[in-house]
């Protein structure tokens, strides 16, 4: 099994950066890029971290990734919207539809926002925790456009995406409440990982090409292939079904069928609902009954004496304490970070340094 390596977490923030800029990112898309990605894994989401750099960097190579980009306003009635993100480069292009849909929730309340044909959007939760910074809430519906991996409840073939669901809860005398999970088993880059790791997917998780459980995360890599489960069976398919339509179809995405598919890109749409939750008139309420019914759901006794009952959130907030100088890295995701610098080299003619040179 690949161990992990301690990567100082600014210096690679400075890596990734850099690695944009050579790509031909501007100065604003290239720190968004590096600051978000870095934040995965600051947040315990090594799934939408760095490992992700060389995808993106096959993706540029094949020209599908475009580099940037500005969003194109497709309707806007005032209070909803669909946007274009034109293939640029997710980080910027959800970044771009969270400003306008802040903006749009202050002056009106509230605003719904279709955001269409998007590279990657990364984590979404990032996105969330957006507008929360801006006292506001929001509810994100997702899809994923790439190599459906995700085999229906009842099916042993992939034919969906991991299509998650985000939701933000801003409070003002306590932590926020931020959902974020995919409504597969787990996120595919948690398996991705740990292939790169050379060990165990989650018990529960995947099956292999015949349907049959298995543990072995080649078989999302490797063919014969298998798929992922959904969470919690028919209820994270039945989900996953109504991310896909709402969060792409309805306002004029696309979804993860083949005429669809441009590989190696992966593609995102997103259905965001940002309102002020204090037009509701009902602050001072909120506050208090957040906070009572937090309690009352932590009073319960605890299955493990040693491990806390913890809010939607606390998880990312725990990470972030611990990975604030340094965060770990298996080794085979390190080397295709290596990777993603030899080919902004070859593309570009830089002298990007390798990723594992900031190891100690």
């Amino acid at each position: 099994m690949e161990t992990d390596v301690l990567l100082p977490t600014e210096a690679t923030r400075q890596w990734l950066f850099n690695l944009w800029r050579a790509a031909g990112s501007n100065e604003q898309e290239a720190r968004l890029t590096a600051d978000h990605l870095v934040g995965a894994n600051l947040a315990g989401h090594d799934s939408h971290g760095v490992g992700m750099v060389a995808p993106y960097v096959r993706s540029l190579q094949a020209n599908e990734l475009q580099l940037n980009q500005i969003l194109s306003i497709v309707t806007d009635t005032g209070s909803l919207l669909v946007v274009d993100g034109n293939r640029g480069i997710g980080q910027s292009m959800a970044y771009q539809t969270m400003q306008l849909a802040i903006t749009r929730a202050k002056q009106n309340g509230v605003v719904i926002v279709g955001l269409k044909n998007t590279h990657h959007i990364g984590r979404v939760g990032h996105w969330a925790e957006m507008a929360i910074a801006a006292n506001l809430a929001s509810i994100h519906f997702t899809n994923v456009v790439s190599r459906p991996i995700v085999a229906p409840h009842g099916g042993r073939q992939g034919r969906l995406g991991t299509n998650p669901l985000t939701v933000g809860l801003p409070r003002r005398d306590g932590p926020p409440i931020l959902l974020d999970f995919a409504s597969s088993a787990v996120a595919v880059g948690k398996i991705r990982v740990a292939y790169n790791k050379k060990g165990a997917a989650p018990v529960g998780t995947l099956i292999d090409h015949e349907g049959n459980a298995t543990t072995n995360p080649a078989v999302m890599y490797e063919e014969p292939m298998g798929a992922l489960l959904t969470a919690a069976g028919h209820k994270g398919y039945a989900l996953s079904m109504v991310c896909d339509l709402l969060g792409s179809a309805l306002f004029g995405g696309t979804t993860a069928q083949p005429s669809h598919l441009r590989p190696p890109a992966t593609y995102n749409n997103m259905l965001a609902i940002v309102f002020d939750p204090a037009r509701f008139g009902a602050g001072e309420h909120f506050e208090q009954e957040s906070q009572a019914f937090i309690d009352h759901v932590q009073s319960a006794k605890r299955s493990n004496a040693n491990a806390p009952i913890e809010i939607p959130g606390d998880a990312e907030r725990r990470f972030r304490v611990q990975r604030t100088q340094a965060m770990p890295v298996d080794t085979g995701t390190l080397r295709t970070m290596d990777d993603a610098a030899g080919m902004i080299n070859a593309l570009r003619g830089s002298a990007l340094p390798p990723a594992s040179s900031l190891a100690g």
